[in-house]
């Protein structure tokens, strides 16, 4: 089952994706449906408006999470490209919903930057409320997976040690189109392409710590609940490793895919 939340002339609105059209839910948006009890019986009984799947205009997932949590140096080639070792506990940051856009938006350069990056990521959406998880409850509370890309200002990131400045631009994270809901946990195969060029391919089975560890991680730090996403880091290839480094500029067509869930489609402009 795919889900999304969806702009109309009327706001936004959750839908489910089925494969001749959108069909409505009865809520404003995925965050506000997901917290729902009984959210997946609700979204699979929809029986709403009808939406042809054609020129849809997909927002973010969950366009306000209550919290976005991104990992770094998460997939063991990545970390040695980096020259690092492989971690004991997951490099943990987070994000504003501010930074976040559609699948198919524009991703808005930062005005201040000449080093902005591309990061493919799984993307994790939460499904229940959760704290203190065993591995177990974890794996049970995932609402469903997404495609990220966690695009990055390197120059800005590392100013500090502490990387939030170049990680939370407005407007330069997409995150969908869809939540696709009653998957297994993969693996799954993901890549990115800028101007046609595949830059970034790998499996999620090269990942350190997997979406149910990191649940569990995360929430005996603090309660996780529904509509909450996590950014699972990314592979090598991206462009700061490269020699010479290589990065977006205006009119760089973003290209984030997962196989088996989906794909983002954003052309870069200056923010």
């Amino acid at each position: 089952m795919r889900l999304a939340t969806i702009r109309t002339n009327d706001g936004t609105r959750a839908v489910r994706v089925d494969d001749d059209e959108a069909v409505e839910l009865g809520h404003g948006d995925l965050g506000e449906l997901l917290a729902t009890p009984g959210w997946r019986e609700l979204a699979a009984a929809g029986d709403g408006a009808r939406h042809p799947l054609d020129g849809l205009d997909y927002a973010p997932v969950v366009p306000q999470p209550g919290k976005i949590f991104c990992v770094g140096l998460n997939y063991r080639a990545h970390i040695l490209e980096m020259g690092r070792d492989l971690p004991a506990h997951p490099t943990v940051f987070a994000k504003f919903a501010d930074a976040l856009i559609g699948a198919y938006d524009e991703v808005r350069l930062p005005a201040g930057s000449t080093a902005v990056d591309w990061e493919a990521e799984l993307g994790v959406v939460v499904g229940d409320t959760v704290r203190h998880a065993t591995r177990e409850q974890a794996q049970a509370a995932i609402a469903g997976y997404t495609v990220v890309n966690d695009v990055t200002a390197r120059d800005w990131q590392y100013r500090t040690t502490q990387w939030l400045q170049g990680k939370t631009w407005e407007a330069s994270t997409p995150v969908g189109p869809w939540l696709v809901v009653g998957e297994g946990a993969g693996p799954y195969e993901l890549s990115c392409a800028v101007d046609g060029e595949e830059v970034q391919r790998a499996g999620t089975g090269d990942l350190v710590f997997d979406p149910a560890e990191l649940i569990s991680y995360l929430s005996a730090v603090i309660t996780l609940r529904p509509g909450d996403l996590i950014a699972t880091g990314t592979p090598g290839g991206v462009g700061h490793a490269r020699r010479p480094p290589r990065y977006l500029k205006p009119g760089s067509v973003l290209v984030t895919k997962i196989d088996g869930i989906g794909e983002c489609r954003n052309t870069c402009v200056v923010g």
